[in-house]
């Protein structure tokens, strides 16, 4: 699904959809699947609900798993569509998914704090 693109980003290409719900999303599998293949380091017991961090174009956001949303999909709220060329979604478009030193420096920017074993609303969230 996802490739090496640089030192910080994997590249991979989603069919990109709007959602109502407030947060970006992708399947809940697929989600705790990238999260224990990019995320992880393999030592101890490590969350694999900690969301992704994904950029469409000029956006960063934080995702999170949804099993409403169908596989290969990025559902985006409106508020992040809104600011993007996706004109006609679902749209099939490229997507990076920064990697875990750079994700966690992105989330912690959106002041996400990892240690935070309560997967609930955090700041930042839906921007």
């Amino acid at each position: 699904m996802f490739e090496v693109f640089s030192r910080s980003y994997y590249l991979g290409r989603l069919y990109v959809t709007p959602t109502d719900h407030p947060r970006a999303l992708i399947h809940d599998e697929q989600h705790e699947r990238l999260n224990e293949e990019v995320y992880t380091s393999g030592e101890g017991v490590e969350r694999l609900d900690a969301p992704l961090v994904m950029k469409l174009e000029s956006q960063h956001f934080p995702v999170h798993g949804d099993s409403s949303v169908p596989a290969n999909t990025l559902a985006l709220p409106e508020s992040v569509l809104e600011n993007t060329d996706v004109r006609s979604p679902p749209s099939l478009r490229e997507v990076l998914l920064a990697r875990r030193e750079q994700a966690e420096r992105l989330l912690s920017f959106a002041g996400w704090d990892p240690t935070d074993f309560d997967p609930g609303e955090y700041p930042g969230a839906g921007t």
